[in-house]
């Protein structure tokens, strides 16, 4: 912090030294307006070539200082929806008017991502989705995440309100693995969940320029992790985006979001800004109550059973199998009972999570710009977050106050970058609602002093069991009469001796006995880049990367009660790109190496090739071939969790033996984990057809290798095999769930060796009929090849085969601007470690519209998702993401 505030105060003494000198610049200024002479307020100005620029005020005029000394100055003036335009001028001009003709489509958009370089979306060598400012104001959805599933080929898994996961071409899930998540090119992850909680500690809308979504593999350019394709969401330049905006909204489920963002240059040399946010909501909570299944044998009970049962979205639904060896003096166990397995009834979500139902996200981030000179920027910015959300995994758990702590600075230059950040996050009360129901059950019984919770169940169960059978009661109905009367034995939620045993429970953070997961973790990283061009026809970028991860838990998350695990990360690319025939052919090859604490090195090469036909390279064809990998979470590699049932161990030591859980007991042989790799070929066309239709159509085919996935398995805990074989008796005895033993059922995560393929097409299509219509509809089709894959494989594909969008935009006389969406997608299979189970087709109808009013400075708002209350549950085991309507206005002062 000490270092961060240092350099803030030596940037602005230097800004306000160099404001003097910026006085000997010379003048610009003007009006941007339409064809027809309306003025066009936040179009962007700059200095061609250099990032000294502005933005238009509400009536279209700016003002910037240019540097003449040098020769004739070049304008690059640019709007959403117009032709970028570019004046040249040989001296100062205090009365400029630039006149912008509308573009057919978002032709002229300039994407980054795609290649690490800037390009026209039209000539990226993948498949990439570009969102601006203005598209990203029109999505209605609390989380602006959960909204891009309007978007082809995007999926997007939401487990709570504000906890959502993207991720494209299949191998979905509540927590996203497969995609990186960047804010202006800096990793957002939490280190010690090494996922992306959403937005939920990202960007407040209102600091979003754009968003650039790539589909498919992306490690020859990002490394690790850049699997099924990166998410970039670029920030708004103090420099050009002046001024205070303001936007409120208000709504159902006590909805509310403010936002707030101010920014201010200070001469021409120096700008900052700073941009904050507060939302709350009442949040979505899982109501599933279908008995759990795996693809592993289960002792479950199916629903409405006398014995109970195992219900995905209930905790504490403890169960034990019933067996001799539980025959004690003065208490034995009905002999109809042996091998017989009953459950408690535990508790749902909504009881455990009581007043913690509120989601919630709380956000600041400062930012200081200085220029130095013309074509070098310097940026140092730091964000503060915190939330409350659910979120999915080997649990359900409810992250409350969760929060990151992330400082990055960056110099950049014309065709370079120097990057450096630090982020740590905090679990602060964040708990696991599987933890919570058991420790509740194994808290003191006030119904019978010297037992459990959970012995008092189970002990009523077999003693009103018993008496029923001696009274010849039949066997169901002494089942059904044992669990009315053990049901009574349950703690009473509403009780204030529940809810105190609730929150201490939440605050304790032992493990073995408390549920609070509070994980610390640290992540340093750097990264640069040059871009040597050789003439305008060749470019070659090589650039490197460097991470290190300390991961803390104080044992009750990863294997660290030694003290804090140190893990890294160290990889280098390169990139050649070179243009042919007037250049309409543009040839790419890329490479990167990649070396690892825990794995072998890693190579990940990208080629492409783009052909541009038509007289205005209005037809653009795409092909490309691409290898990456992704390296094993710091959970797949370190954790250390105790579930009772089952523990969770990582797997980068020497693997594990054991014996599988079927009726066989057949040998397990685990070796330690190694990076999963994939292949893929593509092949696509984007383009404008019959002038004002634009098209986007893309095929892939991708083989996975070295597959990562969770295997249960009986072993002992040190890696090794049981000298005993185990027995199906002591199994359902729950033999090797005592978490005193050495030998238990055990969990990691491990390589398969069965390969897998998918495949899949997307297609976008918008039909640009005026700004005032613009219609829409894309449709992704992705396809797991399962034939020949083995019985009870788990692929975690969790992808709908088919789902569709249609829409309907546009904007009415420059004061009216409205979006309708609708979506659908097939249900499917859905696979976690929490839960397996087949979700069933779900859909969602989102609008907004917005009312201008120009002489205020005013936008009102009205928006909403799932508008038709459908059933929207994209996660199995997760909440239905249900209507959410709000009002609200938008305020721009500059």
């Amino acid at each position: 912090m000490r270092k961060i505030y240092s350099i803030w105060l030596f940037l602005l003494l230097l800004g306000v030294a160099q404001t003097a000198l910026a006085q000997q610049d010379a003048i610009v200024s003007g009006l941007v307006q339409t064809e027809v002479g309306e003025p066009l307020p936040g179009a962007t100005v700059f200095l061609k070539g250099t990032f000294v620029g502005t933005s238009t005020d509400r009536d279209g005029r700016f003002e910037l200082r240019a540097d003449f000394g040098g020769g004739p100055v070049v304008l690059s003036v640019s709007f959403i929806g117009y032709e970028t335009k570019e004046v040249s001028l040989t001296s100062p001009d205090a009365n400029l008017a630039v006149g912008l003709t509308p573009t057919v489509a978002f032709t002229n958009e300039v994407v980054v991502a795609a290649s690490r370089v800037e390009e026209g979306i039209l000539q990226a060598p993948v498949t990439i989705e570009k969102l601006n400012s203005q598209q990203i104001e029109r999505i209605p959805t609390a989380d602006i995440q959960a909204g891009l599933n309007h978007y082809k080929g995007i999926d997007v898994n939401s487990a709570s309100l504000l906890m959502t996961s993207v991720s494209t071409r299949g191998f979905n899930s509540a927590k996203s693995e497969r995609i990186i998540q960047l804010t202006d090119y800096f990793d957002t992850q939490s280190p010690s969940l090494n996922v992306n909680a959403g937005n939920l500690t990202g960007v407040p809308e209102l600091d979003i320029e754009s968003i650039e979504i790539i589909h498919g593999p992306a490690s020859a350019l990002y490394g690790a992790n850049a699997f099924n394709g990166v998410l970039l969401l670029n920030t708004k330049d103090p420099f050009a985006s002046e001024g205070l905006s303001v936007r409120l909204r208000g709504g159902q489920r006590s909805y509310f979001d403010g936002q707030l963002r101010f920014a201010k240059k200070l001469g021409e040399k120096f700008a900052f800004k700073v941009v904050g946010s507060y939302l709350t909501a009442d949040d979505w909570l899982a109501e599933n109550f279908a008995a759990t299944s795996t693809k592993v044998e289960s002792r479950n009970n199916p629903v409405g059973s006398p014995q109970g049962y195992d219900a995905v979205n209930r905790y504490g639904d403890v169960g034990l199998t019933f067996s001799p060896a539980q025959n004690r003096p003065g208490y034995t166990v009905a002999p109809e009972l042996y091998g017989r397995t009953v459950f408690i009834p535990g508790f749902d979500e909504k009881t455990l999570v009581g007043d913690d139902n509120k989601a919630k996200s709380r956000k600041l981030q400062p930012t200081i710009s200085y220029l130095l000179n013309s074509n070098t920027k310097m940026t140092v910015g730091a964000s503060f977050a915190r939330g409350t959300a659910s979120y999915q995994s080997s649990s359900r758990y409810r992250l409350r106050d969760f929060g990151t702590n992330q400082y990055h600075g960056e110099i950049k230059g014309k065709n370079w970058f120097l990057r450096g950040q630090s982020v740590q996050d905090y679990g602060a009360n964040s708990y696991d609602l599987n933890f919570l129901g058991s420790y509740l059950q194994a808290a003191p019984s006030s119904l019978l002093p010297g037992t459990s919770n959970g012995q008092a169940y189970f002990g009523t169960y077999n003693e009103v069991f018993k008496q029923a059978r001696a009274l010849n009661v039949p066997i169901e109905q002494a089942l059904a009469a044992a669990k009315q009367k053990a049901d009574a034995t349950q703690p009473d939620p509403a009780s204030e001796q529940f809810q105190t045993l609730r929150s201490q429970i939440i605050a304790n953070a032992t493990p073995g006995k408390g549920a609070q997961l509070n994980p610390s973790s640290l992540l340093n990283e750097g990264n640069a880049q040059y871009n040597f061009k050789f003439g305008d026809a060749t470019d070659l970028i090589v650039g490197g990367a460097y991470r290190k991860f300390r991961l803390g838990s104080n044992g009750n998350l990863f294997s660290d009660n030694d003290g804090r695990i140190q893990n890294h990360e160290l990889g280098g690319y390169t990139q050649l790109t070179h243009k042919l025939l007037d250049e309409r052919l543009k040839l790419a090859a890329a490479v990167r190496i990649d070396a690892f604490k825990n794995f072998d090195p890693a190579v990940s090469p990208r080629a492409s090739v783009v052909y541009s036909a038509g007289d205005r390279k209005q037809h653009n064809f795409r092909a490309s071939y691409g290898r990456a990998f992704r390296s094993p979470t710091q959970l797949d590699q370190y954790i250390l969790l105790d579930l009772g049932q089952v523990r969770l161990q990582g797997n980068i030591g020497a693997g594990y033996q054991g014996y599988s859980l079927n009726s066989s007991f057949s040998p397990v042989d685990l070796a330690a984990l190694k990076l999963e790799r994939l292949n893929t070929v593509e092949v696509g066309y984007k383009g404008i057809l019959l002038e004002k239709l634009y098209l986007d159509v893309n095929y892939y085919r991708s083989q996975y290798n070295d597959f990562i996935g969770a295997q249960r398995f009986i072993g002992n805990t040190n890696g090794s095999r049981p000298a005993q074989q185990p027995t199906q008796a002591d199994l359902l005895a729950g033999v090797y769930q005592n978490s005193a033993s050495s030998t238990r059922i055990l969990q990691v995560w491990t390589n398969a060796s069965q390969q897998v393929n998918t495949q899949g097409t997307s297609l976008g299509l918008t039909y640009y009929f005026n700004r005032a219509l613009n219609l829409t509809t894309n449709y992704s089709l992705n396809i797991l090849e399962d034939e020949d894959l083995p019985e009870n494989f788990q692929t975690f594909f969790n992808t709908p085969k088919h789902k569709y969008n249609v829409g309907v935009n546009g904007i009415v006389v420059n004061n009216l601007n409205y979006a309708v969406n609708y979506r659908w997608a097939q249900g499917h299979l859905y696979e976690m470690p929490f839960a397996v189970g087949q979700l069933e087709d779900y859909s969602s109808l989102d609008a907004s519209v917005g009312y201008t009013l120009s002489k205020l400075g005013t936008t009102l708002q009205l928006g909403g998702s799932n508008l038709l209350d459908q059933n929207n549950t994209q996660v199995y085991g997760g909440p239905n993401i249900g209507r959410l309507a709000y009002v609200g206005l938008l305020v721009n002062i500059k």
